[in-house]
């Protein structure tokens, strides 16, 4: 037996039948028991049950505070099979990260004789833990046209029944016990590449639904099997405890990419590219040019703007990524100094699958063509620049894009990269990495949607780890989009720009803009606050929204006390904003700034409903004291709220607000409004 320790828990490799491994939080007097994966190889189930096992290479401290482990072990039914244990264990927090690695000396191949996947990743008793529940992050809400978090109690009867849930992740409690289990991947609910399958006994297991290999897949020397990664851990505590935790975890620990991290303000163009589109009757390109642009970027740095993106049209075409020197006759020269004088960074647009018909990357890449049923697709016409055609991302082309965005980052100063319309399915190619013409094309249809998003993890860590400094957003403004726990170990997302369609409830419209929440005012703020249910478990900051500048001030102040719950998000039309309006936004963020950082490190504390009178947001740090509580109401009336945590004493608020400190050094709070709005309080502010 081997073991590891560290600050928050104990892991202890065994390597049996019923127990590959197992882990203990620190205080727990059990560990809880991980049973071990099974494959079909050649036709034969066979399950990872081990003997001779040993470190596979030295401990490996990384830059997010955790350290890798391995460890390897031969079959002890089949020893030309090995199986490598790979471990990322926090210093300081009780999430540990794990894969597998599946080997073989000699060629074989991974097999279906049911023709499904026959793949277990691991199994779990939940009989000592009463309370079960499902947690989601993949649920699609048509009603604010976003993503959504989504807890589903898991009941005896669903155990006794042999029901599945799709997760990722898995909650079980007792009275001051509550672990997790989870897995990255991601998909829309209900379509499920993994699932954990429910068992009479209380006992679940976590395994392969569809596309997480295809039959015949090559296994032998040079060809192992690399599972994607998977997550335990636990807390001597409730449902919250856990939840802080786990929130940490992923702030800190599931990503080496660390910058992705901090809490930046965001400024995106393409809201007013569709404004000038629909309401003046322009193309969507048309201000997509030097003057435009630099005169905003005065505009953003007096609201506060960190990151200035430039959306799509400032290039000439797709797959080779050159500055549109038509638009920009300098190369985006003027607008780097100017950013850069400012202490901005610069961010561009993306259609990581794109490649114009005369570009040389399609030129180097016809192989790479995505294709269905032996039919390439497109070219089609991509934001008014150069018909493209969309390349696969599960082949050799993968290294090419991460190559041309390394290059960008070097000659053009790019640091922030918004990527676009990536859907999860869409190639079913032979001649790419996600089965051969032995598969079924069914089956590499699945398993190019099961890769896809672990190819764009490849592409951002290779940018990464070439330029630190780089951030990538993943747009899931649409659904069927790769969304789960998968992406967070890579980028954050881009969560809503301009919301619902006038389809999503409905509603018919003429050739009008379809978008509904693109006005000032408080209904927008609605819907992009819905959304914060996430930030019970994974970080606000990680899921950028956008919000509106404009004027009134009334409007103003919703939105910028709805983005600083970490959403961190502007677009619009900055040169039509009022002066007050531009000095307004200034003083309210560069207050925020002296803050940020504590309300990104706060777990959420919430009252009332969205759009409820009053629906109040807190984000304090309790090892500081500071950050901000935020108030709405849809209502004239005046309100009372006492924080939960204890407050830095340095307080600032906005009009119609009184704040007192209680007994408990705890912030008593009277809010006033005399009609629809907002009300901010900044606790550790000068």
């Amino acid at each position: 037996m081997h073991e590891i320790k560290s600050k928050a828990l104990t892991i202890q490799v065994i390597g049996s039948a019923r127990c590959l491994w197992s882990y203990r939080v620190r205080g727990a007097a059990k560990h809880i028991e991980v049973a071990p994966p099974s494959f079909e190889v050649d036709g034969h189930a066979i399950t990872a049950a081990l003997r001779k096992i040993a470190p596979s290479r030295d401990p490996q401290p990384l830059a997010n505070g955790t350290t890798e482990f391995a460890f390897e072990g031969t079959f002890a039914k089949d020893p030309s099979l090995s199986l490598e244990i790979i471990f990322r264990v926090p210093d300081d927090n009780p999430i540990v990260r794990f894969c597998y690695v599946l080997k073989s000396k000699e060629p074989r191949r991974l097999t279906k004789t049911s023709g499904r996947d026959a793949m277990s990743y691991l199994g779990l008793s939940f009989k000592s833990l009463p309370s079960v529940k499902e947690v989601r992050f993949s649920e699609f809400n048509e009603m604010v046209h976003s993503f959504t978090l989504s807890e589903r109690p898991v009941e005896d009867s669903h155990f006794d029944d042999g029901l599945a849930v799709m997760g990722p992740m898995i909650v079980a409690a007792r009275k001051g016990f509550t672990m997790l289990a989870a897995y990255e991947h991601g998909s829309q609910v209900p379509d499920a590449f993994v699932e954990f399958r429910l068992a009479p006994g209380r006992a679940a297991s976590l395994a392969a639904v569809k596309g997480n290999y295809y039959s015949g897949q090559a296994l032998g020397p040079g060809s192992p099997c690399e599972t994607i990664w998977l997550q335990l851990g636990a807390v001597l505590g409730d449902d919250s405890a856990l939840a802080c935790a786990y929130r940490q975890f992923v702030l800190r620990h599931i990503t080496l990419n660390a910058e992705s991290r901090k809490p930046y303000i965001f400024y995106n163009t393409w809201a007013y590219q569709e404004r000038n589109k629909w309401w003046n009757n322009k193309k969507y390109l048309d201000s997509m040019h030097q003057e435009r642009i630099l005169a905003e970027i005065d505009a953003a740095h007096r609201m506060g703007i960190d990151v200035f993106v430039l959306d799509t049209g400032w290039y000439e075409k797709t797959g080779d990524w050159r500055v549109n020197t038509a638009r920009f006759p300098d190369s985006l020269q003027a607008v780097r100094e100017k950013l850069s004088g400012y202490g901005m960074k610069l961010g561009l647009w993306f259609n990581p699958l794109a490649a114009a018909v005369s570009s040389k990357m399609l030129k180097d890449h016809e192989d790479c063509i995505v294709s269905w049923d032996g039919r390439k697709a497109g070219p089609g016409e991509i934001w008014e620049t150069e018909q493209s055609y969309n390349l696969c991302l599960v082949s050799r082309y993968w290294e090419a894009f991460a190559d041309e965005l390394i290059r960008l980052v070097r000659e053009v100063g790019v640091t922030y990269f918004k990527w676009d319309a990536i859907g999860q399915y869409g190639c079913n190619d032979p001649g790419h990495w996600h089965g051969d013409a032995s598969a079924t094309a069914s089956e590499r249809a699945n398993n190019y949607a099961f890769n896809l998003g672990r190819y764009m993890s490849r592409v951002v860590d290779k940018l990464c780890a070439a330029c630190p400094e780089a951030i990538v957003d993943f747009d899931i403004t649409e659904g069927h989009r790769y969304v789960g726990l998968g992406w967070l170990a890579a980028g954050k997302y881009f969560l809503i720009n301009n919301g619902p369609y006038y389809g999503n409830y409905n509603i018919p419209i003429g050739n009008v803009w379809s978008n509904i929440f693109v006005y000032p005012g408080a209904a927008r703020g609605w819907i992009c606050r819905t959304p914060l249910d996430f930030d019970k478990w994974i970080p606000s900051v990680l899921f950028l929204t956008h919000y509106l500048p404009d004027d009134p001030a009334r409007s103003q102040v919703i939105n910028i006390a709805s983005l600083i719950l970490g959403q961190n998000g502007i677009w619009g039309d900055p040169l039509s904003v009022s002066p007050e309006g531009i000095e307004r936004f200034g003083r309210l963020l560069g207050l925020y700034k002296q803050v940020r950082d504590d309300i990104t490190q706060s777990y959420p504390v919430r009252c009332g409903s969205v759009a409820g009178s009053p629906e109040v947001h807190e984000k304090i740090n309790p090892a500081t004291g500071r950050g901000a509580v935020c108030i709405f109401s849809s209502a004239a009336g005046r309100y009372t709220y006492v924080t939960a945590n204890g407050i830095d004493s340095r307080i600032w608020h906005t009009d119609g607000i009184r704040v007192e400190t209680d007994k408990r050094g705890r912030a008593k709070i009277e809010a006033t409004f005399d009609g629809p709005g907002a009300g901010i309080v900044y606790f550790g502010v000068s």
